[in-house]
Protein backbone atom coordinates (compact mmCIF):
# COMPACT_ATOMS: atom_id res chain seq x y z
CA UNK A 1 0.00 0.00 0.00
CA UNK A 2 1.17 3.51 -0.69
CA UNK A 3 3.00 4.84 2.38
CA UNK A 4 0.84 7.93 2.89
CA UNK A 5 -2.38 5.91 3.37
CA UNK A 6 -3.67 6.15 6.94
CA UNK A 7 -5.55 3.13 8.26
CA UNK A 8 -8.48 4.09 10.50
CA UNK A 9 -9.36 1.16 12.78
CA UNK A 10 -12.72 1.38 14.54
CA UNK A 11 -12.79 -1.58 16.92
CA UNK A 12 -14.12 -1.56 20.49
CA UNK A 13 -12.56 -4.89 21.55
CA UNK A 14 -9.04 -4.07 22.71
CA UNK A 15 -7.84 -7.64 22.21
CA UNK A 16 -9.13 -7.70 18.63
CA UNK A 17 -7.58 -4.30 17.96
CA UNK A 18 -4.15 -5.50 19.15
CA UNK A 19 -4.46 -8.69 17.13
CA UNK A 20 -5.49 -6.79 14.01
CA UNK A 21 -2.60 -4.34 14.28
CA UNK A 22 -0.03 -7.03 15.08
CA UNK A 23 -1.01 -9.19 12.12
CA UNK A 24 -1.25 -6.28 9.68
CA UNK A 25 2.33 -5.44 10.72
CA UNK A 26 3.37 -9.08 10.27
CA UNK A 27 2.13 -8.83 6.69
CA UNK A 28 4.64 -6.00 6.15
CA UNK A 29 2.17 -3.10 6.19
CA UNK A 30 3.83 -0.20 8.03
CA UNK A 31 1.23 2.49 7.43
CA UNK A 32 0.02 4.67 10.27
CA UNK A 33 -2.90 3.07 12.12
CA UNK A 34 -5.21 5.42 14.01
CA UNK A 35 -7.37 3.37 16.38
CA UNK A 36 -10.75 4.26 17.86
CA UNK A 37 -12.68 2.24 20.46
CA UNK A 38 -16.06 3.84 19.76
CA UNK A 39 -17.97 5.31 16.86
CA UNK A 40 -18.31 8.84 18.24
CA UNK A 41 -14.57 9.55 18.41
CA UNK A 42 -14.02 7.95 14.99
CA UNK A 43 -16.81 10.04 13.44
CA UNK A 44 -15.41 13.20 15.05
CA UNK A 45 -11.99 12.40 13.57
CA UNK A 46 -13.28 11.50 10.11
CA UNK A 47 -15.82 14.28 9.70
CA UNK A 48 -14.05 17.04 11.66
CA UNK A 49 -15.41 19.77 13.88
CA UNK A 50 -17.93 21.01 11.31
CA UNK A 51 -19.12 17.51 10.34
CA UNK A 52 -18.38 18.03 6.64
CA UNK A 53 -15.46 15.63 6.23
CA UNK A 54 -13.57 18.45 4.51
CA UNK A 55 -10.73 18.20 7.05
CA UNK A 56 -9.94 14.74 5.66
CA UNK A 57 -9.49 16.17 2.15
CA UNK A 58 -6.23 15.32 0.46
CA UNK A 59 -5.60 12.34 2.73
CA UNK A 60 -5.76 8.72 1.65
CA UNK A 61 -7.75 6.73 4.19
CA UNK A 62 -8.59 3.07 4.51
CA UNK A 63 -11.20 2.28 7.16
CA UNK A 64 -11.36 -0.97 9.14
CA UNK A 65 -14.82 -1.01 10.67
CA UNK A 66 -16.38 -3.24 13.31
CA UNK A 67 -20.19 -3.26 13.13
CA UNK A 68 -20.83 -3.83 16.83
CA UNK A 69 -19.76 -0.67 18.65
CA UNK A 70 -20.91 0.54 22.09
CA UNK A 71 -22.36 3.89 21.01
CA UNK A 72 -23.54 3.50 17.41
CA UNK A 73 -23.58 0.84 14.73
CA UNK A 74 -20.82 0.41 12.21
CA UNK A 75 -23.58 0.40 9.58
CA UNK A 76 -24.39 4.02 10.51
CA UNK A 77 -20.73 5.00 10.16
CA UNK A 78 -20.43 3.15 6.84
CA UNK A 79 -23.49 4.97 5.50
CA UNK A 80 -22.15 8.36 6.56
CA UNK A 81 -18.72 7.71 4.99
CA UNK A 82 -20.15 6.55 1.67
CA UNK A 83 -22.63 9.47 1.48
CA UNK A 84 -19.97 12.08 2.22
CA UNK A 85 -18.54 13.84 -0.83
CA UNK A 86 -15.03 13.97 0.71
CA UNK A 87 -14.85 10.43 2.10
CA UNK A 88 -16.98 8.30 -0.25
CA UNK A 89 -14.01 6.89 -2.21
CA UNK A 90 -12.17 5.75 0.92
CA UNK A 91 -12.18 1.95 1.00
CA UNK A 92 -14.09 0.50 3.95
CA UNK A 93 -13.35 -3.02 5.16
CA UNK A 94 -16.06 -4.31 7.47
CA UNK A 95 -14.44 -6.64 10.00
CA UNK A 96 -17.03 -8.18 12.31
CA UNK A 97 -18.31 -11.33 13.99
CA UNK A 98 -21.69 -10.88 12.26
CA UNK A 99 -22.18 -13.35 9.42
CA UNK A 100 -25.88 -12.63 8.87
CA UNK A 101 -26.61 -12.62 5.12
CA UNK A 102 -28.98 -9.64 5.40
CA UNK A 103 -26.35 -7.60 7.27
CA UNK A 104 -23.67 -8.53 4.73
CA UNK A 105 -25.92 -7.48 1.84
CA UNK A 106 -26.83 -4.23 3.62
CA UNK A 107 -23.16 -3.32 4.06
CA UNK A 108 -22.39 -3.94 0.39
CA UNK A 109 -25.48 -1.97 -0.61
CA UNK A 110 -24.19 0.95 1.47
CA UNK A 111 -20.83 0.79 -0.29
CA UNK A 112 -18.58 -1.48 1.79
CA UNK A 113 -15.60 -2.57 -0.29
CA UNK A 114 -14.86 -5.77 1.63
CA UNK A 115 -16.79 -7.71 4.29
CA UNK A 116 -14.77 -10.07 6.49
CA UNK A 117 -16.29 -12.21 9.23
CA UNK A 118 -13.95 -12.52 12.21
CA UNK A 119 -13.27 -16.19 12.87
CA UNK A 120 -13.93 -17.15 16.49
CA UNK A 121 -10.75 -19.21 16.70
CA UNK A 122 -7.68 -17.10 17.62
CA UNK A 123 -5.32 -18.70 15.10
CA UNK A 124 -7.85 -18.46 12.26
CA UNK A 125 -8.51 -14.82 13.16
CA UNK A 126 -4.78 -14.02 13.17
CA UNK A 127 -4.37 -15.77 9.82
CA UNK A 128 -7.34 -13.92 8.28
CA UNK A 129 -5.86 -10.57 9.36
CA UNK A 130 -2.42 -11.45 7.96
CA UNK A 131 -4.10 -12.24 4.62
CA UNK A 132 -5.97 -8.94 4.83
CA UNK A 133 -2.61 -7.22 5.46
CA UNK A 134 -1.22 -8.82 2.29
CA UNK A 135 -4.28 -7.51 0.45
CA UNK A 136 -3.62 -4.03 1.88
CA UNK A 137 -0.06 -4.17 0.60
CA UNK A 138 -1.24 -4.32 -3.03
CA UNK A 139 -4.42 -2.23 -3.21
CA UNK A 140 -4.55 1.34 -4.47
CA UNK A 141 -6.32 3.86 -2.23
CA UNK A 142 -7.51 7.21 -3.65
CA UNK A 143 -7.03 10.44 -1.77
CA UNK A 144 -10.15 12.07 -0.42
CA UNK A 145 -11.45 15.07 -2.36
Amino acid sequence: MVEHVTIIMIEDDEGHARLIEKNIRRAGVNNEIVAFRDGTSAVNFLFGADGSGRESSGRALLVLLDLNLPDMTGVEILGRIKQNEHLKRSPVVVLTTTDDKVEIQRCYDLGANVYVTKPVNYENFANAIRQLGLFFSVIQVPETD
